[in-house]
């Protein structure tokens, strides 16, 4: 995707809302030198929802020096999506609580995953798509990571 976001980089204990839109702002106030008429439409849709993170445990492993376990609750509201990012040198293992989804790696076909199923990332994988195909009822995620410590969770793919 092309929209900015804040870095994502997460403490244990913290909850970060992942930004995958420039939050809508409200119009200027019209001073009296402002010209009248109607204000243009913006020419872009808006972006899909943005889904939320919660660190739920993260602490280094202690018979792998150098790795961190990190599991997290992702909450995506209706028609929410992640935009295509990486997770570095991590290993990912993600479990639909509940909800559906649709997921696609580089190089493979999208993939529909319901409430019960999971799959898995190998490090270095380039994650295209993650989305709640719901347009009414919130989905979520138990995530886990095995990450190199202190890496980001998430290094969403630059815009453009």
């Amino acid at each position: 995707m092309t929209r900015p976001r804040p870095d994502r980089a997460l403490l244990a204990g913290a909850t970060m809302t992942c930004l995958l839109a420039t939050a809508g702002c409200a119009a200027a106030p019209r001073h009296a030198s402002a010209p009248a008429g109607p204000v243009p439409a913006p020419t872009t849709a808006p972006a899909p929802p943005a889904e939320t993170l919660t660190i739920l445990l993260q602490q280094q492993l202690p018979n792998v020096e150098g790795k961190t376990f990190t599991s997290a609750l992702i909450t995506f509201p209706p028609g929410g999506r992640a935009g295509p990012h990486k997770h570095g040198n991590a290993f990912v293992y993600a479990f639909v609580l509940n909800g559906t989804f649709r997921s696609r790696l580089a190089g493979e076909d999208p993939r529909i995953y319901r409430q019960g199923e999971n799959w898995t990332e190998p490090p270095g994988a380039h994650h295209l798509l993650t989305e709640n195909i719901s347009r009414t009822q919130p989905a979520r995620l138990l995530v886990v990571f095995v990450t190199d410590t202190g890496a980001p969770l998430p290094t969403d793919d630059p815009p453009g």
